[in-house]
């Protein structure tokens, strides 16, 4: 059984049931016999089927029964933390893994030499600062305060920080200094300091979710992601933003900003770790997508993200959104830093059930694309309705030239659109506790689209079809295995139809920037892989990225 982090719990309100009144509806406490034949005859028309008087009169007994069950399952009070008794399995029939074995091999690099200006250091690689560290040209306490200053200095712009570690920071990196000082040196993430999203627990800090009802939260413990990178060595110091459970850039302390362009916002919902890397004020953090909150605040930042496979990265200890669509990876400025850490962190995980073990090799010292064959997506290639048509069409021009072979792709005959209500179902059950207790209008955003709306009508969405949904979910992830059969990994235009189709199939994504948009912001393109395919994915978007300068470009700052 999971195990439950949540110390404190919010209660739940009085029992509560659904009454039509007037063609609306209401929560409010009943004892019992509430539902009669004229709720059943208005509720089909939410479900879209048609029953007779007699039918509808059948079922008023077992219907008033379900209704004094749900009234008792709400007094558990349910912690976000518990999982259902079900687990989301993405693997298809026939699948064999991409990588038959295990292997990291990592680039080889050139000295690295300390800035004559110390700011410079802001936009260095994993990489780089880990040989200034190995060669104790610089101290993870120095490094760390030089990132923790960064960090105050832009965030009553940026607005990318909910809480400091700085204390728990402090002591780690005189913790990997005197162990580096004693011969102990534990990798290239020993003394590297790094933010996660806020929905992430930490032990000693308070976990937000970046929503007022959460604002005082904390559990006291780490989340396995966390505990993996500070067995590494690295050093948390700060919990960044996210767009209030996990939706947009808005926070209960504001919007947080695109380090590119302050009017703008940085994208969501992993807004703070995308903002504060693009702003050189962490080297690595770590955020979440469900469907594009790495995507898209990465194409916004000009970052390089990570979306690994479904299963991949342990979820324990980080809010729940969509127990079979949630997926953590890092956001960094390379996509070798990418590599490091995700090698860090991915992995089985006792307390996480969803967890799938699967090899993980990746070779950095590898050159160009000889002998590879990547899809390419070709109608959403070809489309000039795209935001990114030309950028995109080069980076096809380029892995020619890298030596790919490049193979046109379609998408599925199913279309993945009509499944994604499984996010808004779970989502609704994931925090049914606002709707129950009317905590639901405390949220900043308010919109149709917006969660408090959508956890409101999730509570509609019936079992049947949800069931049905992952049904379906399940001939798609065939589908699409069948399609890429043969294929090393495939390229896709950032926001298409198979940004919400990958995120169902549970396939990896590699976001990396590929120009600049007409606006002179950044643009980026999505390295696919096959599933638990990380290794060849990273490995080709690395080459890719070798070949360009797109990830060196940073934002000015002048402000």
């Amino acid at each position: 059984m999971n195990k439950i982090f949540t110390k404190k719990r919010l209660g739940l309100a009085a029992t509560c049931s659904l009454s039509f009144v007037f063609g609306a509806f209401v929560w409010h406490q009943v004892d019992t016999n509430l539902i009669t034949t004229d709720v059943v005859r208005e509720a089909q028309k939410v479900i879209g089927m048609e029953f007779s008087p007699s039918q509808q009169d059948s079922m008023l007994t077992a219907l008033n029964g379900m209704a004094k069950t749900y009234q008792e399952l709400r007094k558990l009070n349910l912690p976000n933390s518990t999982v259902p008794a079900l687990n989301f399995n993405p693997v298809p029939v026939g699948f064999t893994n991409p990588d038959k074995v295990s292997g990291f091999k990592l680039s080889k690099i050139e000295a690295v030499k300390m800035p004559a200006d110390k700011n410079e250091l802001a936009f260095y690689t994993v990489r780089q600062l880990a040989e200034l560290i190995r060669t104790k040209q610089i101290t993870s306490v120095e490094l760390t305060t030089f990132f923790l200053d960064r960090l105050k200095k832009y965030n009553s712009k940026l607005l990318f920080v909910v809480n400091f570690t700085e204390e728990h920071a402090l002591k780690q990196a005189a913790q990997a200094d005197a162990e580096i000082a004693a011969g102990k040196y534990k990798g290239v993430l020993h003394g590297i300091p790094f933010g996660v999203k806020d929905l992430l627990s930490s032990a000693d800090s308070k976990t937000t979710f970046g929503a007022t009802p959460y604002k005082e939260q904390a559990f006291g413990i780490d989340a396995t992601v966390v505990k993996k990178l500070e067995d590494a060595g690295a050093v948390l110091i700060a919990k960044l933003t996210l767009g209030e459970l996990a939706q947009g850039d808005t926070w209960f302390g504001g919007k947080t900003r695109n380090p590119w362009d302050i009017t703008r916002g940085s994208s969501g919902s992993s807004a703070g770790p995308a903002s504060a890397v693009a702003a050189g004020c962490v080297p690595f953090a770590i955020g979440s997508e469900t469907l594009g909150s790495i995507v898209s605040p990465s194409t916004e930042c000009g970052d390089t993200g990570l979306r690994p496979s479904f299963g991949r990265v342990s979820k324990y200890g980080a809010m729940a959104l969509s127990w079979s669509m949630d997926k953590l990876g890092p956001i960094c400025r390379s996509v070798e830093d990418d590599a490091i850490v995700f090698n860090t962190i991915q992995g089985t995980d006792p307390n996480d059930p969803s967890t799938i073990a699967a090899p993980f090799k990746y070779d950095g010292t590898v050159k160009d694309l000889k002998g590879w064959k990547i899809g390419y997506l070709k109608a959403a290639f070809d489309s000039r309705r795209t935001q990114n048509h030309v950028n995109d069409s080069l980076t096809l021009v380029k892995l020619k030239e890298l030596g790919a072979e490049l193979v046109p792709v379609e998408l599925p005959k199913m279309s993945a659109g009509p499944l994604t209500f499984v996010l808004n179902a779970e989502a609704a059950a994931a925090f049914q506790e606002l709707v129950l207790n009317h905590k639901d209008d405390m949220l900043a955003q308010q919109r149709k689209g917006s969660w408090p709306n959508n956890f409101r009508y999730g509570q509609f969405i019936p079992a049947v079809e949800y069931i049905q949904a992952n049904r379906a979910r399940t001939i798609l992830i065939q589908q699409w295995y069948e399609q890429l059969k043969g294929l090393d990994l495939y390229v896709a235009p950032s926001f298409s139809q198979n940004l919400q189709l990958t995120n169902l199939t549970g396939n990896p994504c590699v976001v990396l920037p590929n120009g600049l948009n007409v606006r002179g912001l950044p643009a980026s393109i999505t390295f696919m892989g096959q599933l638990f395919g990380e290794g060849k994915t990273l490995m080709a978007a690395k080459i890719y990225q070798d070949a360009t300068d797109f990830n060196k470009k940073h934002p000015t700052l002048n402000f």
